[in-house]
């Protein structure tokens, strides 16, 4: 009779963060990416897209990322509150 061997390999440890920092890690990526657009947008508003345009883009948003950041966990816990006054929520 043929002997089976065990080939459950041995269980990885997880590299994500625990779901307890969803909100901070949401505000991270929101601050990100938002801070990034804007400074796009306002820098070729002000400036135009010229030869410095990279350069005007990245020093505003190293302002606008950290700014960014603590208004969006600031600003979430209002806007959680705000969206079930105005969507239906089944």
């Amino acid at each position: 009779m043929p002997q089976t061997i065990a080939t459950e390999a041995p269980r990885a440890r997880s590299r994500k963060l625990p779901m307890r920092a969803a909100p901070v890690v949401f505000a991270f990526f929101m601050a990100l990416i938002m801070a990034f657009l804007m400074s796009c947008v306002i820098v070729a508003a002000s400036d135009g897209i010229s030869a410095g345009y990279v350069s005007g883009v990245l020093k505003a948003y190293s302002l606008a990322m950290p700014a960014a950041f603590v208004c969006v966990l600031i600003v979430r816990p209002l806007v959680v509150r705000l969206v079930p006054v105005f969507v239906q929520m089944r």
